[in-house]
Parts: structure tokens; sequence; C-alpha cells
């Protein structure tokens, strides 16, 4: 897959837990842990945004292109 979501890394940074996270995005913490654990195969742009306002981050923090020989 070439596209790695960073969220626990910047969770951690922000010692942000995920049902705190959760509950201030309006997301129930099933999703947002799917999304955390890079399982997810898209995002709303609402969510992103909510996101990166929630932790003070930009979307590049999060989303990261890994390309095939990387992996």
């Amino acid at each position: 897959m070439g596209i790695r979501i960073n969220l626990d890394v910047i969770m951690a940074q922000r010692k942000v837990g995920l049902t705190e996270l959760a509950g201030k995005i309006d997301i129930t913490p099933a999703n947002l842990s799917i999304l955390k654990n890079n399982k997810a195969k898209a995002i709303r742009f609402s969510t992103l945004e909510a996101i990166c306002k929630e932790l003070r981050c930009q979307p590049g923090d999060i989303i990261e292109y890994i390309s095939n020989e990387e992996e």
C-alpha cells in the first residue's frame, strides 16, 4: 500500500488518547481506531480537517506516501 497513516505517532506526540480525540472530533472510537491502525481505505476531508484542527498539525503530518521499494 502506498499511503501510510501516521495518526498514532501524532497522537502520542500530543499525548491524546483515542477515546478523547474521537469525542472531540465527533467520530466513533471504532472508526478512529481503523484510521489510526492504517486499516482505512479512505478518509473524508471533513474528518481530516477536524483531526488536524484538534491535533494542531498539517495533513502531511498524518498522511505519508511510501513507494513500493520502501515497504
